[in-house]
């Protein structure tokens, strides 16, 4: 017999995500706190701060995490695998709530927490999974290993901060697509990034 308690943490963390996504593109930014995701997901708010700090943390995986997940995720390849994961992200800050957030980011304080919560939550979240793309393609043989991981990410992620934070250009998907694209040419390039 299933014990009863409360469901387990990937469960619960899911649950929370899609209900904090729920209320972020519903009723704005604002109006997305802890309480609210425990009423409308039915998880504990302990539970939720084991896996958010505070709302601002919970915000910002909600806007890319909890966003429903496109097939185009599932692509096998690196190139594929890349491109998936720019649109998603472009995607996520092209929303009018993605919009509503960069705003607010680009005049926050660097200290404050919305400001941490993105710098965690989304630039080290997306450049750790870059990485795992990258490892991933090495493995396979795809591309060589790179001189400077770290100098790379930034290349491939950097773009996509610096127009969130200046909006001096749009997110579209072309512009996903062409950083992926970029990435792959850089990567497989003799004498470029890989040995």
């Amino acid at each position: 017999m299933k014990p009863r308690g409360r469901p387990p943490s990937p469960a619960a963390r899911e649950k929370a995500l899609s209900a904090a996504h729920g209320i972020l593109m519903e009723e704005g930014f604002g109006r997305l706190t802890v309480e609210a995701v425990a009423a409308r997901s039915g998880v504990g708010k302990a539970t939720i701060y084991r896996n958010w700090t505070n709302a601002c943390e919970l915000a910002m995986a909600a806007l890319i995490d909890g966003a429903p997940v496109e097939a185009t995720a599932m692509e096998p390849g690196f190139k594929a695998a890349l491109t998936a994961q720019m649109r998603a992200l472009v995607k996520a800050f092209a929303t009018t709530r993605g919009r509503q957030i960069a705003m607010t980011l680009a005049a926050a304080d660097p200290e404050s927490e919305m400001t941490r919560a993105f710098r965690n939550r989304v630039i080290l979240s997306s450049r750790e999974a870059g990485r795992a793309l990258v490892q991933d393609a090495v493995r396979r043989g795809e591309i060589g290993p790179p001189v400077e991981i770290e100098i790379l990410l930034d290349m491939i992620y950097g773009p996509v901060f610096y127009r969130i934070l200046a909006g001096h250009q749009p997110l579209t998907a072309g512009f996903a697509e062409g950083l992926a694209e970029n990435a792959v040419t850089i990567l497989k390039a003799p004498g470029g990034v890989t040995p």
